[in-house]
């Protein structure tokens, strides 16, 4: 999968021909480079700034160039053409977010060097060879990643928080780096890290050699000491997330024989079961953070602080051809409502 095909998909209801996924590539691809101001600014955060937090610092300073602020700033904006901006804030923004991730990670944990666009390689490819990763495999598990992380409807927190902060008519820069903000919180964007450390915890304490019923046991313990399963459940689904089948089928093509796979594996076949005897979880399936993380450990992308930056990469995808959409339709200001300390007291019946 590419994730160029995904934006067009949402961005018309239809699946483009291989000719238009090419089309949207080269596009991005010529969009790509970032301004000097942006560059410096990214070589000069210290390196024990958080990785989110350079992604959300840097965008913002990419807003200088919104088309979206300008048009408005020049009276041009109108409930008919607003969308027309935002769409072109919004490519531009996804194009560039590749160089903005990849400098991030090279000046934090490398040598600072970032390969230049290569305008033959499609969006991923080109990610993949700017975090320094060249490894086929790891590339496709890139295209991958980002297709299966751009998820945008608004019952999630990062998408929703784009979508508000878009209603008042900020643009696709500001709106997205406050979806950023809620991607850093610990409950939304390190799932897949949390899952990550507790296999490893897992295997710390049974090691390599066990079966099927050890591990069976070992959950139950889990379970009955009051602890959960992380990686399992999820909010809406109820099955098992199809990007987590995404994950284990790429898995059993490429890594079948990795005892943390193994481990992940055998886990997909014994958790479900378990949890619906003990009758608490309404949604007994894995969901898309029991994956991630082993594939990115497994070829070796083992800076964890940096997982949520990929997941914001990706989650650009979604949520801003979301906002293009938004503003189409003319949808208007988001005002939540809200009560007084009696209308509380009522509801509880204080």
């Amino acid at each position: 999968p590419l994730p160029e095909a995904t934006f067009w998909l949402l961005l018309t209801g239809e699946i483009p021909t291989e000719e238009q996924v090419r089309a949207v590539s080269a596009e991005w691809n010529a969009r790509a480079e970032l301004p000097a101001h942006v560059v410096n600014l990214i070589a000069n955060f210290p390196s024990t700034m958080h990785p989110m937090t350079q992604l959300v610092a840097a965008v913002t300073t990419l807003q200088a160039d919104s088309k979206f602020a300008q048009a408005y700033a020049d009276k041009q904006i109108t409930k008919n053409n607003s969308w027309e901006y935002t769409y072109e804030d919004s490519v531009d923004l996804i194009a560039k977010l590749p160089a903005v991730a990849a400098s991030i990670y090279r000046n934090v944990y490398a040598d600072g060097a970032v390969s230049p666009i290569d305008s033959s390689l499609d969006w991923s490819a080109n990610f993949s060879n700017m975090l320094g990763f060249n490894e086929p495999e790891f590339v496709e598990l890139m295209r991958l990643y980002m297709t299966i992380h751009a998820d945008h409807e608004g019952g999630n927190a990062s998408a929703h928080t784009t979508h508000l902060i878009g209603s008042t008519l900020a643009d696709p820069y500001l709106s997205f780096a406050g979806g950023m903000c809620s991607l850093a919180g610990p409950l939304h964007g390190l799932a897949n890290q949390e899952v990550l450390a507790w296999l490893e915890g897992v295997r710390e304490q049974i090691g390599d050699d066990w079966d099927e019923e050890f591990l069976k046991s070992y959950i139950w313990d889990t379970l009955k000491s009051g602890q959960v399963v992380p990686g399992y459940g999820h909010a809406v689904l109820r099955k098992t997330d199809p990007r987590y089948e995404c994950q284990r089928q790429f898995a059993l093509q490429h890594l079948k024989d990795d005892k943390l796979f193994r481990l992940v594996s055998t886990l997909y076949h014994i958790v479900p079961p378990i949890l619906l005897e003990q009758g608490k979880a309404a949604n007994p399936w894995p969901n898309v953070d029991a994956h991630s993380g082993v594939l990115l450990q497994y070829y070796g992308f083992t800076e964890r602080n940096f997982y949520t930056v990929l997941f914001g990469v990706s989650r650009a995808i979604g949520v801003l051809s979301s906002l293009t959409w938004d503003r189409a339709l003319g949808l208007p200001l988001e005002r939540p409502k809200s009560m007084s300390t009696e209308g509380l007291k009522k509801l509880v019946k204080a």
